[in-house]
């Protein structure tokens, strides 16, 4: 039986990341109108990561015998000044998801929940991953620059991108 303030917890982090998706959404978004279809290709991707990601939590509420409260979602931004600023964007991101996942862990501990603590070690492990990715991409883009066939093939690398792989 999950604890109600571990429960409440969860609940926002399944809102943490239907919005990590609607983030992720919104710039597939503008690099499919800026042509880049690649790049929206991954962040396509992304946004069906991170609805999973939702999910598990989802689930995991209603195997505990819990509660699912959904809560609004905000809107993310429209508008992003350059491909590399989306990255950079979704970088932080990424770092600011691990840094929640990390307070729910902190919490399980504390509360001596250890089957939440078991089912949070997958969500650690793959936050490494999240980062990793995103911050080896920002990398690549800022050697490429702004423009040119650098930034174009690696629009096309990052467009092979499938679910479930990186």
């Amino acid at each position: 039986m999950i604890s109600k303030k571990m429960e409440k917890a969860i609940n926002e982090q399944i809102n943490k990341e239907i919005y990590s998706a609607y983030l992720y959404l919104a710039m597939a978004a503008q690099c499919e109108n800026l042509g880049f279809k690649g790049f929206g290709k991954w962040f396509k991707v992304q946004y069906q990561e991170e609805l999973s990601h939702a999910m598990k939590f989802f689930d995991y509420i209603n195997d505990q015998g819990g509660r699912v409260e959904l809560a609004a979602i905000k809107q993310p931004p429209m508008t992003f000044k350059s491909p590399l600023a989306m990255f950079e964007q979704a970088y932080k991101h990424e770092q600011y998801v691990t840094q929640s996942i990390h307070g729910l862990v902190d919490l399980a501990v504390k509360e001596g929940d250890h089957a939440t603590n078991s089912m949070l070690k997958w969500f650690v492990d793959e936050q490494v991953e999240e980062e990793a990715h995103a911050s080896e991409i920002v990398t690549q883009m800022s050697m490429i620059g702004p423009s040119g066939a650098g930034l174009l093939y690696l629009d096309g690398k990052l467009g092979k991108r499938e679910a479930g792989g990186d």
